[in-house]
């Protein structure tokens, strides 16, 4: 028998998508996002996805032109939202900029508007009963910094019908701070709880 989450789906039916939207390997907010997800159950399954290395093209706006659909996405566009709809959680891992996500998050946030238009995807519909997840590391000692970047996140989930996991904060600038952070460390133990 396997276990239930509170969305019915048993944990071998999960799949979470981890977005690093950081410009740095191995930087403090992926870290924590893989402390965080060591606890998931070994039947959840994940899977990780840098977005630096899947550079998205500027989104251009064409709601108003024509019928205002777009064209099906192609390269890493059509990737990306693949692996958007196959999972049943996304956990967005960005760092703070400037008090919100980083510009390649930002950007793919950006191509949903595209996604929902294209004729057959059935973005939005596909999208309603999803997870989405916040992780991200500031540099700063006031975590409300962070409020913006939440903000955002929540925004876009209860848009998208999706359900709001939380968002896990951590402190760290320099590589590595974020391991000095044990309060942030306890939280990731039961963070996807």
């Amino acid at each position: 028998m396997h276990a239930q989450g509170d969305d019915g789906l048993s944990e071998t039916e999960r799949t979470f998508l981890f977005l690093v939207g950081s410009t740095r390997a191995e930087g403090n907010t992926e870290t924590l996002a893989r402390r965080a997800a060591e606890q998931l159950p070994a039947s959840v399954g994940r899977r990780w996805m840098h977005l630096r290395d899947l550079p998205l093209p500027l989104f251009e706006d064409h709601r108003h032109d024509g019928d205002g659909s777009y064209p099906p996405p192609t390269g890493h566009a059509a990737e990306l939202l693949d692996a958007t709809l196959r999972a049943t959680d996304l956990v967005i891992v960005s760092p703070l900029h400037w008090y919100t996500v980083s510009t390649s998050v930002k950007l793919y946030l950006d191509h949903w508007s595209g996604w929902m238009r294209v004729p057959g995807v059935d973005f939005l519909e596909r999208m309603r009963g999803k997870t989405l997840w916040s992780v991200t590391v500031h540099g700063g000692q006031d975590p409300a910094t962070a409020a913006p970047l939440v903000g955002t996140l929540r925004h876009t989930a209860a848009y998208a019908g999706m359900r709001w996991g939380g968002a896990l904060l951590g402190n760290g600038t320099r590589p590595g701070d974020v391991l000095r952070d044990t309060a942030a460390l306890g939280r990731a133990k039961a963070f996807f709880a």
